[in-house]
């Protein structure tokens, strides 16, 4: 059996060596249109930066050493031009010997992966942060010193990871962003929160904004503003690469990506894709782009399963991400709140504050969490969490438990561990499920920071429980002051009508619910308390000033 590989980075290779590992008579290759194979492309960023040193470290195999583990023919610089699916043919040009040759496949792997959105600038290098060619030309191109600034057009993933390695060298960066806030994955209360961390770190962020023109080497943004960058950096997101597939006849997915089924099989049987450039099965059944360095690994392996004749199936692809901002995490899995009302879809939010470890031992962080919960039957459908130390062990957490199937309330029931220097006694992911099983029962009911205005409108009162000191540094417009502890003694206090309570984080405001509706008080606790409420209300403020400047 030849097996064909196009692509030779994660969700190629993977396959490939995979299916080496389950049949070693099988005839493998792999073609690679780059220099350079199985890469390790994630970590380009910070090559950049000089976090990694050593550019060998980011090279994981060549050729040969595929060839000698694997007894993989690998070929780099070799472009596949077209695909016979009746003849079982692939046409290759040799791009060292400018030779084009034709070779014969009984299994076909597409994992071509996706292609940087076209951006061009006169006079201006334009480069992405995709491929080893690229950390090559952008480290060339800038001086360590801080003469030359840098442009980075994209506030996702990649552009964020670019943007703070272009500080870390020293090169005064411009984050540019079209969308209203920075990583479409996170909502905005949280989202602000990496935006003011981009901020304090001397990054000039412009979201809603957009280049407008280029002209001998300046750069004119819809808002106005002129740059001259040395560089732009273009992670304006990503098409994927599926001109293969179109001119071979392969149907193509809603999304433009190559449509397979949870085998990774395509409507050829004998050709499997894998990668950027493949629909997943997303969380609600549907097809969707996600294009993760994970998932393609596994979803390489799934298609090598499947050709060795095992039954592998892929699982819903649930998103879960991570990116490191200076001095925060932030990372997301599933539905988003914004997503989930376009959808038009019900659900509950919770948001806690809760600390990395015991907040009396040194060195203790603080996180915002938010679970989004399906209020039918208490699943969960995504989370988001921001913040300092332990940040990426909850939301793996929480990507188990959406996995597995545990239920939002079902959190609060998990064993983990603890000690006061990784955790707390109450687990923040224990806490997320304390919360969750409350608003569930009914013992408490909870507003969201968005709901506020509208209940304030219709004449409900905002009370805030927290202390004389901590009102002072900040407080709702219009609230009453009314601390806990004096709470049951000044009842008489609160008007008639319904009431809504608030803290710092939410766990105060929760005892002051309760209180006051064992007293005949129709009360309501603001989720998140004021942390979450001033988080967004400056998102809410930023886009207002956005939009005003335009």
């Amino acid at each position: 059996m030849r097996v064909i590989v196009i692509g030779g980075v994660a969700g190629g290779m993977s396959a490939a060596t995979r299916l080496r590992r389950l049949d070693e008579s099988a005839e493998i290759v792999v073609l690679e249109q780059g220099s350079y194979v199985s890469y390790a492309n994630c970590g380009l960023p910070y090559y950049v930066g000089g976090e990694i040193e050593d550019r060998a470290e980011l090279l994981l195999h060549t050729p040969e050493s595929l060839t000698a583990r694997f007894r993989l023919d690998v070929r780099t610089q070799h472009e596949a031009i077209a695909v016979d699916r009746a003849a079982r043919r692939v046409e290759v040009m040799d791009h060292r010997s400018g030779v084009l040759v034709e070779l014969e496949y009984d299994v076909l792997v597409l994992a071509a992966g996706a292609s940087a959105n076209p951006l061009s600038a006169a006079d201006i290098p334009v480069h992405t942060l995709r491929t080893v060619d690229d950390v090559d030309a952008i480290d060339a191109l800038l001086p360590r010193d801080g003469s030359a600034t840098a442009l980075v057009v994209g506030g996702g993933y990649i552009g964020i990871e670019a943007t703070e390695n272009l500080v870390r060298r020293g090169v005064p960066t411009t984050l540019v962003h079209r969308g209203p806030h920075v990583l479409a994955t996170l909502d905005p209360e949280l989202a602000v929160l990496v935006e003011a961390e981009l901020r304090a770190n001397g990054v000039e962020l412009r979201t809603s904004t957009e280049i407008e023109s280029v002209d001998r080497g300046e750069v004119r943004l819809s808002d106005g503003e002129l740059l001259r960058p040395r560089l732009i950096v273009n992670a304006s997101g990503a098409t994927p690469n599926t001109g293969l597939a179109r001119a071979a006849g392969l149907r193509l997915g809603a999304n433009g990506g190559i449509a397979v089924d949870a085998q990774n099989r395509t409507s050829d049987p004998h050709v499997y894709a894998v990668g950027d450039g493949v629909e997943k099965i997303g969380l609600d059944g549907e097809d969707a782009l996600v294009a993760m360095a994970g998932l393609a690994n596994r979803h390489g392996r799934t298609a090598a399963d499947v050709i060795a004749g095992r039954p592998e199936r892929n699982s819903p692809a649930l998103g879960t991400t991570v990116v490191r901002v200076f001095g925060l995490t932030a990372a997301s899995l599933g539905w988003s709140e914004g997503r989930l009302q376009r959808a038009g879809r019900p659900y509950r939010a919770v948001h806690t504050h809760p600390m990395s470890h015991a907040a009396y031992f040194p060195g203790a962080e603080r996180m915002a969490l938010k679970l989004l919960i399906d209020p039918a039957d208490d699943a969960i459908l995504g989370a988001q969490a921001v913040g300092g130390a332990g940040v990426d062990k909850r939301i793996d957490v929480l990507a188990v438990a959406m996995a597995g199937g545990i239920t939002a309330s079902g959190l609060a029931r998990l064993e983990l561990a603890y000690a006061p220097q990784y955790g707390q006694a109450k687990d923040p992911i224990n806490q997320l499920g304390y919360v969750a099983d409350n608003v569930r029962t009914g013992t408490t009911a909870t507003v969201q920071w968005h709901e506020l205005p509208a209940l304030q409108r219709d004449g409900a009162a905002v009370v805030d429980v927290r202390s004389d000191a901590e009102r002072a540094s900040g407080a709702i417009p219009g609230a009453l002051g009314i601390p806990l502890d004096e709470l049951r003694e000044r009842l008489d206090e609160l008007p008639d009508g319904p009431v809504v309570v608030y803290c710092q984080v939410g766990q105060r405001g929760h005892t002051a619910a309760r209180l006051l509706v064992q007293h005949g008080v129709d009360a309501r606790n603001l989720d998140g308390g004021y942390r979450t409420w001033s988080a967004g209300r400056a998102a809410e403020l930023a886009a207002s000033e956005t939009m005003e400047a335009r």
